[in-house]
């Protein structure tokens, strides 16, 4: 059973800064994209940013663009998703998921097989 362990959520004000980090389980011969999801109450779960690990390859949300970043330790099996100047708006509970191959419209999670628990991101005004 795969499963992704995220951590690094919180609370911070508007204008700061968060890490979230999302351990993923490979194995040999496994070159996954890791994406990094968010589901506000009452909304649909939302793509904010995926990886390919093989080629470290980045996508994201326009909402994000400029503000996050996304990127792996291949050392630490870890995803981080460095998210700067935050915004009220970006308040979720956030997943990271794991699907097989390149990050072909990685924005579609049912595509994604294994999901962590989520960690959850609030930002005050």
């Amino acid at each position: 059973q795969v499963q992704l362990v995220e951590s690094g959520g919180g609370s911070v004000q508007a204008g700061g800064s968060l890490r979230p980090s999302c351990v993923v389980p490979l194995y040999a011969y496994d070159i996954p994209c890791i994406g990094w999801f968010r589901q506000a109450p009452g909304k649909q779960r939302e793509g904010v940013a995926a990886i390919y690990t093989g080629g470290g390859d980045t996508y994201y949300a326009d909402s994000v663009k400029g503000r996050f970043t996304i990127s792996q330790d291949h050392a630490r099996n870890t995803v981080y998703l460095q998210m700067n100047r935050l915004k009220p708006e970006d308040t979720a509970m956030y997943y990271c998921g794991r699907r097989g191959g390149y990050c072909y419209l990685w924005e579609q999670w049912s595509d994604y097989t294994h999901w962590g628990q989520g960690t959850q991101v609030t930002v005050s005004s």
